[in-house]
């Protein structure tokens, strides 16, 4: 598996990420890593490789857009001075452009989510083992359904920057899809975005295989 023993592995995202987890810090008893896929990770690394003693950290914070990864990057990642980082962005990105289509100041278009996705890249790799770069994904079988579309562009970005920095990828997009063979989406989640407990499963599942996870 790519995470070491010891490692320190945070994770930060939006609110499929977040999902209720302890603020400032994600971490620790109680409920401190949230309801979702985080949690999930945590106990699979726990209970499958005890003797690794991973580390898991949740800061993920509900709403968030790639700009908002920026303004917090140094204090939420770089400060807590991770061996590992995953990094999953973009459904806020994508679904403000939707949702309020009247209000383009929240919306983050595709060059500067590419754009500042990158400097980020740049800025963590000096000082990582290493990166786990997750896609956005939409729970929509219809590939050219609007949203579901633009979705898939932001998600080939994620790729692209994947190949140029040498990260580890999960295309998040693809899991769900193989799933969606047999689902409903309203199944996975009810809005399409934030998932179940099968569907944070889904993305726990794609982000420890991506690792080298031996289930």
């Amino acid at each position: 598996m790519l995470l070491a023993k010891n490692s320190k592995f945070v994770l930060i995202g939006d609110s499929i990420t977040d999902c209720g987890r302890q603020m400032p810090i994600g971490e620790g008893l109680g409920g401190a890593l949230g309801s979702g896929y985080v949690a999930l990770v945590d106990a699979l690394l726990g209970s499958v490789y005890p003797h690794h003693s991973i580390r898991t950290v949740n800061m993920g914070i509900s709403g968030n857009t790639v700009r908002d990864l920026r303004r917090r990057w140094q204090m939420d990642v770089l400060d807590l001075k991770p061996n590992w980082v995953s990094i999953m962005i973009g459904a806020n990105d994508v679904w403000r452009q939707f949702d309020s289509p009247t209000r383009p100041e929240t919306h983050v278009y595709i060059d500067e989510y590419e754009a500042t996705l990158n400097d980020l890249l740049t800025d963590t790799k000096r000082t990582t083992a290493g990166i786990v770069l997750m896609t956005p994904f939409y729970i929509e079988p219809n590939h050219d359904e609007p949203m579901r579309a633009q979705m898939d562009r932001y998600g080939d970005a994620v790729k692209r920057l994947a190949l140029k920095h040498d990260v580890t990828l999960v295309d998040t997009q693809a899991a769900f899809d193989e799933v969606l063979d047999q689902y409903y989406p309203a199944t996975l989640a009810p809005d399409r975005i934030h998932p179940t407990v099968t569907g944070h499963m889904v993305v726990a599942r794609a982000l420890l295989n991506a690792v080298g996870f031996l289930w």
